[in-house]
C-alpha cells in the first residue's frame, strides 16, 4: 500500500525539473520591426480627405441656407409691400367722404330733422318730413371761378375762300432727292466756314 502513494511524490519532481529546464531563460539576439508605414499614410491621408469633404459640404449647406434666406427675405418684403397697399386700398374704401359720395350719386339724401323710433311703443317722435334732392348736403367744395385772364375768349379767324385757291395754283418748289439735299447742304456748310 504504501507503494502508490510513493510514485506520484516521485514523478511531481520530475515534471517539476522538465518545467524549470524548460523554463529557463536564454539571451535571444534583438529583432528589429518596423511598423509597416503604408496602412499609417493611408489612414491619415483618408482622415484629410474626409475632413476637405467634409468642409465643402459644410460650406455648400451653409451657402443653400443663404441663398434660401435671401429669397425668403425678398418674399417677406413683397408681401408686406401688398399688405400696405391692401391696408391703404381699405382705408380708402372706408373713407367715410367717399362712402357719403356713393350714397348721394346712388339717390340717397340725409333727412333735414331726424326722426327717433321708441322700440318700446313702437311710436316715432319728431316732425316727419320727406327727404328730397333739395336738401342733399353739398359734400365736394364749388369749383373756383377762374379770372378773366386765366380764361381769355377764344379768338376765331375764318380763312375766306378766295384766298385759299390762289395757294392751291402756285407751282411747288421741285424736290430734291435726299443725297443730293445733304451733299448740297454739307457744301453750304463748308464755304460758310
Amino acid at each position: 500500500m504504501s507503494s502508490p502513494a510513493v510514485q506520484p511524490r516521485i514523478r511531481v519532481p520530475r515534471l517539476a525539473q522538465e518545467a524549470v529546464d524548460k523554463a529557463r531563460l536564454s539571451v535571444v539576439p534583438r529583432v528589429r520591426s518596423r511598423a509597416p508605414r503604408v496602412p499609417f499614410v493611408t489612414l491619415v491621408s483618408m482622415v484629410l480627405v474626409a475632413g476637405v469633404v467634409g468642409l465643402l459640404l459644410f460650406n455648400t449647406s451653409m451657402q443653400q441656407a443663404s441663398f434660401a434666406a435671401s429669397s425668403l427675405e425678398s418674399q417677406a418684403d413683397n408681401l408686406a409691400a401688398r399688405e400696405q397697399t391692401l391696408r391703404m386700398e381699405l382705408d380708402e374704401l372706408r373713407n367715410p367722404q367717399r362712402v357719403a359720395l356713393q350714397a348721394q350719386q346712388m339717390g340717397m339724401v340725409i333727412p333735414p330733422a331726424p326722426v327717433f323710433l321708441d322700440l318700446g311703443t313702437g311710436k316715432t317722435s319728431g316732425v316727419r318730413v320727406p327727404a328730397t334732392r333739395e336738401f342733399a348736403i353739398r359734400l365736394l367744395p364749388p369749383e373756383p371761378i377762374k379770372p378773366a385772364v386765366l380764361a381769355p375768349t377764344p379768338t376765331v379767324v375764318e380763312v375766306p375762300a378766295a384766298a385759299a385757291a390762289p395757294e392751291a395754283a402756285a407751282p411747288e418748289p421741285p424736290t430734291v432727292p435726299a443725297a443730293e439735299g445733304n451733299a448740297k447742304q454739307k457744301s453750304k456748310n463748308k464755304s460758310r466756314r
